[in-house]
């Protein structure tokens, strides 16, 4: 059974940084693509950055481009979000995504994602 346990979320004021981890297990994690993707109160979910299954390819989406990072460490069966600079429009709940493709690329389309962790709170204040 795939799971996926996120943290590191919290409250932070604006121009801080929060480091997010999400812990998987139950499949060889080093053979996927993995995502963040966050979700704002009365908004869609939409996605934050994604990483190859290798970690050699990373994507962003541009209001976070220059203040997020995406990583991981396969050794570990974790991908992080490094998130600088953080601005209260940041505030969402947190979470880490999985491909169930073999060696796929990563994808901003959230529906391409069959693994999710169940989320974690980052609350930025002005």
């Amino acid at each position: 059974q795939v799971q996926q346990v996120e943290s590191g979320g919290g409250l932070v004021q604006a121009g801080g940084s929060l480091r997010l981890s999400c812990a998987a297990s139950g499949r060889t994690f080093s053979n996927y693509a993995m995502g963040w993707f966050r979700q704002a109160p009365g908004k869609e979910r939409e996605f934050v950055a994604a990483i190859s299954w290798s970690g050699g390819s990373t994507y962003y989406t541009d209001s976070v481009k220059a203040r997020f990072t995406i990583s991981r460490d396969n050794a570990k069966n974790t991908v992080y979000l490094q998130m600088n600079s953080l601005k209260p429009e940041d505030t969402a709940i947190y979470y880490c995504a999985g491909r169930s493709r073999r060696y796929g690329p990563p994808t901003q389309r959230a529906h391409e994602y069959d693994y999710w962790g169940q989320g974690t709170q980052v609350t930025v204040s002005s």
